[in-house]
């Protein structure tokens, strides 16, 4: 036999393998997807009474088109996949969870934006909500893979440029299958006005989509931003239970995006708690599509630089407050302001010691004015504090001062202004300049039942 005739019958031979091993990888997937539980039929949700009273008009992002679809992941005849498409030169920033039992898209997303980004053959988003895909093994990279390559070869986009996020149930598989059967449907589907619906898509125990936006001027044109984002519950620092996108047609390099959005977290993202849980598949997706006609922004001491990153902050603490505002049961939006530590460290571990207080926030929930809670709370912090130099406020009433109660305190005003929906407490330790301001929820027995039958 001839040379050129064997490596031919070997070429075969391993194109037959190939072939053999890729049938075997699509009959284990769709066998996955028959073996998933059937979808339920979806539940009843309450809205919550913090929820903004309507859903706002975003404006569009050029460059950004978005569809939603209904998968069957968990529920019968509910949203629960969305796709983003961005266009050729569209950079990407990102933030994500800290934890160690990080979920395979986390995982795969941190992995894709390591190093120089190749933006030219343009970017997408594939997110579904009712299934986590975390602590699933080998298999929840497998299902990632599967996923983010159907909508590649849908949208042609290349793989290392679609990104990929999940929330929903912890530990389960993932069933691929059912996202990559409604990809045809989605790449279809899309279109730029479709962020209200994605937004919606993405939602879990949340009872209202989020949304917020935001203009400045460009040299030489608007430039603008639009945010969705979902989260209710396992919300604390370092992401908490969230998915977040974000959308602007300002032309930003990478690097400089990157740090733009870096910068803001501490503020905004990691600065709010409902339960102090933090969740396995936390995710913070900014592109920026370049389409905005003004100048590219390269200066951060720009003013436009400025102004950008004050409205992306603005942005991105409206959607952060939206998701305490729909903290699960909640019933009180609080602000906790601490002032006078010897750190800004120090200021954030009083706040979110007062924030993830069960005591502190079962009172705040009976609008019993117990700020004795607060004391306690300060005490446990593990910051520097001095009990002769606290003081501290609901609101604009100082109940105590100088290591004891305030003589003015008035345990009649103090319960009435418990009563409200939205609260400030305040604390200064009048040690030294360190300030912090987070928000959180109260803890109400409606927490417990909406966590109780989560997966049920």
């Amino acid at each position: 036999m001839a040379k050129s005739d064997k490596t031919a019958k070997a070429g075969k031979k391993a194109d037959g393998k190939k072939a053999g091993k890729a049938d075997k990888a699509d009959k284990a997937a769709r066998k996955a997807a028959a073996a998933a539980p059937a979808p339920a039929k979806a539940k009843e949700t309450l809205v919550s009474p913090l929820a903004p009273a309507r859903f706002p008009d975003l404006p569009v992002i050029e460059g950004v088109e978005f569809a939603a679809a209904s998968a069957g992941i968990k529920y019968q005849g509910r949203t629960d996949v969305m796709l983003v498409r961005l266009a050729p030169g569209t950079a990407i920033a990102g933030a994500f969870t800290r934890s160690s039992t990080r979920a395979a898209c986390v995982l795969d997303c941190q992995d894709k934006l390591k190093g120089a980004q190749d933006s030219a053959g343009g970017a997408a988003i594939i997110v579904n909500s009712g299934n986590a895909n975390a602590f699933t093994g080998a298999e929840g990279q497998r299902s990632v893979d599967r996923v983010t390559g159907a909508i590649a070869k849908a949208l042609g986009v290349p793989a290392r440029r679609v990104f990929s996020s999940s929330t929903g149930v912890i530990g389960e598989p993932l069933p691929a299958q059912r996202i990559v059967d409604v990809t045809e449907a989605l790449a279809a589907s899309l279109r730029p006005d479709g962020i209200a619906d994605a937004a919606r898509a993405i939602m879990t125990t949340d009872t209202f989509p989020k949304g917020a936006s935001a203009e400045i001027a460009g040299d030489g044109g608007p430039i603008r931003i639009a945010g969705i984002a979902k989260g209710s519950g396992m919300i604390a620092p370092d992401m908490a239970t969230m998915l977040v996108y974000l959308f602007t047609d300002a032309a930003i390099a990478p690097p400089l995006l990157q740090r733009m959005l870096s910068g803001q977290m501490d503020e905004t993202f990691n600065a709010i708690t409902v339960d102090s849980d933090t969740s396995t598949s936390d995710a913070l997706i900014l592109a920026a599509t370049g389409r905005s006609p003004a100048a590219p922004i390269a200066d951060l001491r720009s003013k436009v630089a400025r102004d950008f990153v004050a409205a992306l902050k603005g942005v991105m603490l409206d959607l952060a407050q939206q998701v305490v505002r729909d903290g699960e049961g909640a019933t009180k939006f609080v602000e906790v302001q601490v002032t006078g530590a010897t750190s800004v460290a120090d200021a954030h571990k009083v706040a979110m010691a007062i924030a993830n207080s069960p005591l502190v926030k079962t009172a705040i929930a009976g609008e019993d004015a117990n700020w004795g809670r607060v004391v306690a709370a300060v005490g446990k912090s593990g910051a520097a504090a001095d009990r002769d130099r606290l003081s501290i406020r609901f609101g604009d009433m100082v109940l105590a001062e100088n290591g004891w109660r305030a003589p003015t305190y008035d345990e009649a005003a103090a319960s009435a202004y418990m009563k409200g929906d939205s609260l400030v407490i305040g604390v200064d330790l009048g040690l030294g300049r360190g300030a912090r301001t987070v928000w959180t929820c109260d803890l109400t027995h409606r927490y417990i039942d909406i966590n109780a039958d989560y997966r049920s």
